[in-house]
């Protein structure tokens, strides 16, 4: 069994957000594997045309469960949500979703209309006219990473960049959880994705597991997710 991540919105370098993840998921006999996203690269940005988009992002997942013969345990976390409800549907190897403070769409839901209704997040930093989405770094570690090291949290600001505004406009192909038992981790002491929010999407899970930890626990507390995803791994059909 492997345990596939797909990393959020608006950074780049998807094996350093998990890479403290690998060591105690290894201890606990499961592989694993960190996707890069065509619509999250590295600055300077190209133009936000020649990127890829949220369905672009999805198809490099897909593409990631076609190299792989074993099972599968696919982690969302954050925007990844989208990507894995998408990608996996239809996919026999992959056996368990996992959405970490993650959306968890619905068809025809896409990640601006979550937002619909509320003020968006301080710390975003749209511009419409090069059609592209950022972050304001000042207010990363406030909003995002509260209870991760400084280590953490520096790596984590080395690895911010835009990401086109179309991705966010998108709604899933498919609907993989429809289909997958699922589980939804509720990071109770995020302070950019509320919790009520997250309790929203968990209804949708099969099962839901609570965390005490801020939106990046894969950071801040490896060796309690990597249990979770154990578990995941090690129920009935996944």
């Amino acid at each position: 069994m492997k345990v596939v991540f797909v990393h959020g919105a608006l950074v780049f370098d998807g094996a350093w957000w998990w890479h403290r993840m690998v060591e105690p998921l290894d201890a606990l006999g499961l592989g694993t594997w960190a996707v890069e996203l065509p619509s999250c690269v590295a600055p300077p940005v190209p133009p936000a045309e020649t990127l890829g988009d949220m369905h672009a992002d999805a198809d490099a997942v897909k593409a990631a469960i076609d190299e792989e013969d074993e099972p599968l345990v696919l982690v969302g976390h954050s925007y990844g949500g989208m990507l894995i409800t998408e990608a996996a549907a239809g996919h026999e190897n992959v056996r368990h979703l996992v959405y970490v403070t993650s959306v968890m769409p619905e068809m025809g839901e896409t990640l601006a209309g979550f937002g619909a209704g509320r003020e968006p997040g301080p710390w975003m930093d749209p511009d419409s006219q090069d059609g592209t989405m950022g972050i304001k770094a000042e207010l990363v570690p406030a909003a995002f990473m509260q209870d991760c090291d400084e280590p953490a949290v520096a790596g984590a600001l080395e690895r911010l960049t835009r990401q086109p505004l179309a991705a966010f406009g998108q709604a899933p192909r498919a609907v993989a959880w429809r289909e997958k038992p699922s589980t939804y981790v509720v990071c109770a002491e995020d302070r950019a994705t509320p919790p009520e929010a997250q309790r929203e999407f968990a209804k949708r899970a099969d099962r839901v597991v609570e965390l005490a930890t801020g939106h990046h626990p894969m950071l801040s507390r490896p060796e309690l997710l990597a249990r979770v995803l154990a578990e995941a791994a090690a129920t009935p059909d996944g």
